[in-house]
């Protein structure tokens, strides 16, 4: 009877209950942001029409072009150079230019006639049939530009260059891909200092920027002393008016480097604790790092699809440009003219590119704010799941429309500042200093907005990842925790940001100077400098994929930071955050007090219930 008793007294599914309660007291946070619906849904419309009538202007030019009237050329009478493709007018279907059917003519010359501003375009076999000229890729050009391209590239020309850079390439490959290693090796060393000494790693940084700038100021003052001691001594006749001016600028450059030094002391003083959290920060970016390592693959698939973006933007640019109707000049000369739906294309497709690349960064940014959310407002941190592929499939099935917004404001800017820069090219030599001044005070103006408007954008995505706002919803609420919260934003932004590219210089740095260690004894070797700069762009590479996932990390942890102190209190409702992070909350002790009661209750109901399964287990072996 006592062990049928027992039994009914605590059965297996009430056993379950218990456990499913523990499990949901410790995991509560998995309903945050759970439930989303489709955000900007008419920006994402709006979008896809874009691209749609984007490959409707490209068909259009590509249907009036030929993409070998830009690589090979064409003559007066609108033949390809080296093809056997006739030409039409576009008035009738008649062959043109006294019967001329075609030009084998490999090369493309341009002409210049006597005394007049006309020229001739011909289609020639040898370029040195024609004094002064001579042959470059398909091209005739004239002999005295190759001065400036030899000294730059090499003595014996342009094409041994590309020769010469091949064997190099092909005698030191071994070597690059062991620099290769080191930069990614340094790479990864950056991150483990950053996970487990970033604290030393910034205080020295800080201390480092103090000792420099004390430095420059005991030196000027030094400085400016030896040249007035050398002057008082010195002849009125003998001592110039410059020496006394530059007495005046070093005392004026040693006044304003100890303001400068005291101002830099004042600010690291006052803002101390602040940057103790920026050190907290590191530390707990590092963590999300380590529990989520596939996030540093992100950005090497955002750099290929930025790649081919780039690609797609300068091979349609290339159709364009050889896009044309073909219209008589004067009598026996044609051209191709473009009309304005192929000039209107132009612009297009530049701004095409501009939008894709910010919408590729947009969509990096959500992921990584999303998975890196996901992990800070999760409990049992064991438990993760899948919180990458989490985030990006609520980026495709709900987000994609607030990022289109986002990127295209970022675009929108960047494109009017690229017509700003034409609009001041073009009036350089027309108008006057003040239309100047004018435009680049517009251009300054538009790079700053352009700035605030990336960094509002970064922050609203990490809202949008968290909450499923709309972007607008996002911008607004970033923008409230970012302005109450602003000595905390200027020293995540300034020793964080000074502390990340640091690394990335160091990186590259350290691997360029063992490059020129290695390389500068290779027997061959004929242009150092080639491998040694593909090596160090692909140390920055490297270095900035792994630093941007870190800097994203940093600024999402920071918003959850700020979500959660504002959500909750770390009393009736408690902090999400770690126990490091609490000691920057108000009512940090309390709050650390009752997480210790409750991780020790836990603990214990944990043990009971460890105790209760094996009991229930060993009797049920006995029965």
């Amino acid at each position: 009877m006592g062990i049928s008793w027992r039994t009914e007294r605590i059965q297996p599914s009430e056993l379950r209950q218990i456990q499913n309660i523990q499990r949901s007291d410790s995991d509560g946070s998995d309903e945050f942001g759970k439930h989303r619906s489709s955000t900007d849904i008419c920006c994402l419309i709006l979008f896809t029409i874009f691209l749609i009538i984007l490959v409707c202007l490209l068909g259009y030019c590509i249907f009036h072009g030929d993409i070998f009237r830009v690589i090979n050329g064409y003559d007066n009478c609108g033949h390809v150079c080296g093809t056997n493709k006739f030409v039409f007018t576009k008035n009738s279907e008649e062959k043109h230019c006294n019967g001329n059917e075609k030009n084998d003519g490999k090369f493309h010359i341009i002409l210049k006639r006597n005394s007049s501003r006309e020229i001739d375009r011909l289609c020639v076999d040898d370029c040195g049939a024609y004094k002064g000229y001579r042959p470059f890729f398909n091209r005739c050009i004239q002999n005295k530009s190759s001065t400036v391209v030899n000294t730059i590239f090499s003595k014996t020309g342009i094409k041994n260059f590309f020769t010469e850079v091949s064997e190099d390439l092909h005698l030191c490959w071994r070597d690059m891909c062991y620099l290769f290693l080191l930069s990614l090796g340094l790479s990864i060393l950056l991150l483990i200092l950053f996970r487990y000494l970033v604290g030393l790693v910034v205080w020295i940084v800080l201390f480092g920027v103090i000792i420099v700038c004390s430095a420059g100021s005991i030196l000027l003052w030094i400085m400016w002393k030896n040249s007035k001691e050398t002057f008082t001594n010195s002849s009125p006749e003998l001592v110039p008016d410059v020496d006394s001016r530059k007495i005046s600028a070093y005392f004026v450059f040693a006044i304003i480097a100890t303001i400068v030094t005291l101002v830099i002391c004042l600010i690291i003083f006052v803002m101390r604790n602040r940057i103790r959290l920026v050190v907290q920060l590191f530390e707990e970016s590092g963590k999300a790092i380590a529990a989520m390592p596939l996030l540093l693959l992100e950005p090497i698939l955002t750099f290929s699809c930025l790649a081919a973006v780039i690609f797609l933007w300068v091979y349609f640019s290339v159709w364009i440009e050889s896009s044309g109707i073909l219209s008589q000049k004067r009598p026996g000369v044609y051209y191709y003219e473009k009309d304005d739906w192929m000039k209107l294309t132009r612009w297009y497709n530049f701004f095409a590119m501009l939008w894709m690349a910010q919408f590729m960064i947009g969509c990096q940014h959500m992921i990584i704010a999303g998975a890196v959310s996901v992990w800070y407002f999760k409990r049992d941190k064991s438990r993760l799941g899948s919180p990458i592929l989490r985030s990006a499939e609520n980026l495709i099935r709900f987000h994609l429309g607030s990022v289109a917004l986002g990127s295209f404001l970022i675009a929108l800017i960047q494109f009017i500042r690229v017509i700003l820069k034409a609009i001041e090219k073009y009036l350089n030599k027309r108008e006057g200093k003040c239309v100047e001044y004018t435009l680049k005070c517009c251009q300054c103006c538009l790079y700053c907005f352009e700035k605030i408007l990336k960094y509002l954008s970064r922050n609203a995505y990490i809202e949008i990842a968290m909450h499923g706002y709309s972007f607008c919803e996002a911008g607004k609420q970033a923008f409230k925790l970012l302005s109450s919260n602003v000595l905390r934003v200027a020293a995540i932004n300034s020793v964080g940001d000074f502390v990340l590219f640091l690394g990335k210089v160091l990186v590259v740095i350290a691997t360029v100077i063992v490059g020129i260690q290695i390389l500068q004894f290779k027997d061959g070797l004929q242009h150092m400098w080639v491998p040694i700069a593909l090596s160090g762009l692909f140390a920055y590479f490297v270095a900035h994929c792994f630093m941007t996932v870190y800097e994203m990390a940093i600024d999402t942890i920071f918003i959850c930071f700020c979500e959660d102190c504002e959500m909750n209190d770390g009393i009736s409702q408690p902090y999400f955050m770690s126990r490091g992070l609490m000691e920057f909350v108000e009512n940090s002790k309390k709050a650390l007090k009752i997480q210790e009661l409750r991780d020790r209750s836990a603990n214990e109901r944990s043990e009971n219930v460890n105790t209760i399964s094996g009991g229930i287990d060993n009797i049920i072996s006995v029965q």
